[in-house]
């Protein structure tokens, strides 16, 4: 049974926090910008190290749309972004990072957009890739996945951001992981996914930083790489779905993709190979 949203729904802005208090301005002038009114935002720092906790009071003031808590510890992206999700009082929700940031009618067409399908269990948008500094790269692409597919993963990360979930199609999944340390985002939009079909709105409503110190390598890789799997498994395992051929064939890409690189990484050192890249006569 399709519930019937209010006119003006009130909007849950969710930020998980550690570290990031040096970019929140950004995220912060976003927020502030919105043409649609009736939002929160929830934020949940998790043992941030340096001011960032400091330097978010400070900007947020006595304003009584933003809460606040700090974890008494560090303890992960899972548990933080479940804390969150239960903290929200928005009959609309949508999870932003405090380095980055949305464009000014990001709440106003995403809450258009749940009215117009009060089916969707989520809505999806594409983001603008941008630099450290906010400047945009490019746009990112995306599509219209196929709802109701029992072995969809969503391995292209199509169901990306900015993207926002209907409240009440939450409480009908198992919730976010808590244990979870990464691949936490994934968790959530595969559940939903489970609850209710999800919808495209198709224009960037995202500013998207990549940090120059964010890059993975080596162990990190393989760390996101094994929570990644952790989820994709979990959800095979709701939705009854058997898949080791799936596992082993994206796992043995996986290792010729680390061996190729390896091979080209070794080439890029040697004399020969620099020489002939420059005269043109070796290209990638």
């Amino acid at each position: 049974m399709l519930r019937i949203m209010q006119q003006s729904p009130l909007f849950s802005i969710l930020i998980a926090q550690y570290n990031n208090g040096k970019y929140f301005r950004d995220c912060y002038d976003s927020i502030i910008a919105q043409t649609y009114d009736n939002w929160e935002v929830v934020i949940v720092d998790d043992g941030s190290t340096d001011d960032s906790v400091a330097v978010m009071k400070n900007m947020i003031a006595a304003d009584p749309r933003f809460k606040l808590e700090v974890n008494d510890k560090n303890k992960g992206c899972g548990f933080t972004k479940r804390r969150l999700a239960e903290l929200a009082a928005g009959e609309i929700c949508g999870f932003l990072d405090p380095d980055d940031a949305i464009t000014v009618d990001a709440l106003k067409l995403m809450v258009t957009e749940h009215q117009k399908y009060p089916e969707a269990s989520m809505i999806y948008s594409k983001p603008f890739w941008c630099d450290e500094n906010l400047r945009i790269q490019f746009e990112r692409d995306t599509i219209q996945v196929e709802n109701y597919v029992s072995d969809f993963f969503d391995f292209d990360g199509y169901l990306f951001a900015f993207l926002s979930y209907k409240s009440h199609f939450y409480c009908r999944t198992e919730g976010i992981s808590s244990y979870l340390l990464r691949a936490v985002d994934r968790d959530l939009v595969l559940k939903l996914y489970e609850a209710g079909p999800a919808m495209l709105l198709n224009q960037p409503l995202y500013y998207y930083r990549a940090h120059s110190n964010s890059i993975s390598l080596n162990l990190n890789a393989d760390k996101a790489y094994f929570w990644y799997w952790v989820v994709i498994i979990d959800a095979a395992r709701r939705r009854n779905v058997n898949i080791e051929d799936l596992y082993l064939h994206f796992s043995l890409s996986s290792q010729k993709q680390k061996a190729l690189q390896i091979e080209l990484n070794g080439y890029n050192k040697s004399i020969v190979f620099k020489v002939f890249r420059k005269l043109g006569l070796f290209k990638i």
